[in-house]
């Protein structure tokens, strides 16, 4: 029972863990990486689909992301999504590619980058804590129900106290990654 709860709480955490890279993932801190355009939505055919299925993203320098289309007739409209986009970068057509100069951060905006970076953490972690806070109350309900002991309630709360230790230490670990990543010029 109570073994269940713990494998469940610790899928819901790594979960939790993994929004948390893919967010971290899109922030553009000065370095070209297709995964900039991971939320980048264009309107195709009256479809919304997301560039990287409509061209192949590259990075051939370390400034530069280069969108090249399979089909030519959506450069107008990947050039509008990024655009509409809040990447704050200007796309270059030149007819057969898009190109992305990702212009190097000011410190003022490294550190609004830091700012958004530790509340993306904080939110992984409130994520984390609710999936505490719900496997303590259903292993308190089986405590109730006399399923288990008061004694086994006890472990397993202990249990789901360590692992959300250990998530929110690796949400940590992972939110000072980043914030070096930010601020080193």
């Amino acid at each position: 029972m109570i073994q269940d709860i713990l494998k469940e709480a610790q899928d819901h955490m790594q979960k939790a863990i993994e929004v948390l890279k893919k967010e971290f993932a899109t922030m553009r801190v000065g370095r070209a990486t297709p995964a900039l355009l991971e939320k980048v939505v264009v309107e195709y055919y009256g479809t919304q689909m997301p560039v990287n299925q409509l061209a192949t993203i590259s990075a051939p320098e370390p400034r530069l992301l280069v969108i090249q289309p399979w089909d030519k007739g959506a450069l107008g409209a990947i050039e509008k999504a990024i655009l509409k986009s809040d990447l704050g970068i200007t796309p270059t057509n030149d007819g057969s590619v898009i190109r992305l100069a990702i212009p190097p951060l000011t410190q003022e905006r490294r550190q609004e980058l830091v700012k958004v970076a530790r509340k993306k953490a904080e939110e992984a972690r409130v994520a984390i804590r609710n999936i505490r806070r719900d496997a303590n109350d259903r292993i308190k309900d089986l405590e109730k129900d006399k399923v288990i002991s008061e004694d086994e309630g006890k472990r397993g709360q202990d249990e789901v106290q360590k692992l959300t230790d250990k998530f929110i230490k690796t949400v940590d670990e992972l939110l000072k990654a980043k914030e070096d990543e930010i601020l080193s010029i």
